[in-house]
């Protein structure tokens, strides 16, 4: 039963690293890795020294921090309020209505933006000017950019989120309610005191895992909402390797912008993991 997952892991995850020698090659395609020349760490310097780099990191963690702050809590406090629902119909009515865009793609996502915001019959700007306002082009703005991308993961996954919680939650044991009731806990006190306190672990775990792709702001979502007008703010790492390998063609260079993200995120892991456990939580190793 574990060799499907293992293959998976060897060959998508752990084989494709051997690649990332060529950050530290001139990589040339018809040479191959073996006869490519080394360079060492040229194409980090030449990244690091680009003032290219403050914006792309600046971009990729101010998404990173919003993502964080504002959609990491929610499938928490959705899936402790659905807890608390007593009607199982309304309540599995309720979890699958809000299942629904997490099987939406990111090109239905961008394109449902688009239509409702544009300035050009969408619906947001129409009800803007109904009311005597001036129409805002938010696909154009630099300021509305991370509200926006922000708010299309708060859509569509804060439902799917809240999986992993409630199945947290079924495994409570049902005589703590029943003792906190004898004690005279009320609802909110039984939330506190036992419910949320039986996800601590869980969340804790969770947090870690997000912060190994903390940097990861999403490639597609973010690539199809990019424009000539937002690219300031919205141009991350993703992005950039993108453009910079594909597009031109730049092999070696755009590793070495990768290769400095998952370094960082390895980073972020092994400290968020080290700091779970010295406040006496179990971690993820």
């Amino acid at each position: 039963m574990l060799l499907p997952g293992i293959l998976f892991f060897v060959l998508f995850k752990y084989l494709p690293m051997l690649g990332t020698v060529i950050a530290f090659q001139d990589y040339q395609p018809f040479a191959g890795i073996m006869k490519s020349p080394w360079v060492g760490l040229k194409h980090f310097h030449r990244f690091f020294t680009d003032p290219v780099f403050w914006m792309l990191f600046k971009n990729t963690l101010l998404l990173a921090v919003y993502n964080l702050i504002f959609f990491f809590p929610l499938p928490i406090i959705l899936a402790l309020m659905l807890n608390e629902v007593r009607k199982q119909i309304f309540k599995r009515f309720v979890q699958t209505i809000i299942y629904i865009p997490h099987f939406i793609s990111w090109v239905v996502v961008a394109g449902l933006t688009y239509t409702m915001l544009t300035t050009e019959g969408g619906i947001v700007n129409e009800a803007i000017a109904s009311l005597g306002a001036s129409k805002v082009n938010f696909l154009l703005s630099n300021d509305w950019f991370r509200t926006l991308i922000t708010s299309q993961v708060v859509w569509k996954e804060t439902g799917w989120g809240t999986i992993i919680f409630l199945a947290a939650l079924a495994g409570v044991d049902q005589q703590l309610y029943e003792a906190a009731r004898i004690d005279g806990a009320g609802r909110w006190h039984q939330l506190w005191h036992v419910t949320f306190p039986a996800i601590r672990t869980t969340i804790v775990l969770l947090l870690i895992l997000r912060l190994g792709s903390f940097l990861d702001t999403g490639f597609e979502q973010i690539f199809l909402m990019l424009n000539s007008g937002n690219r300031d703010v919205g141009e991350v790492f993703d992005t950039y390797v993108y453009t910079s390998g594909l597009l031109n063609a730049q092999f070696s260079y755009s590793t070495a912008v990768g290769l400095f993200k998952s370094v960082v995120s390895l980073i972020l892991v092994i400290s968020a993991n080290a700091l779970a456990k010295k406040f006496g939580e179990e971690g993820v190793y």
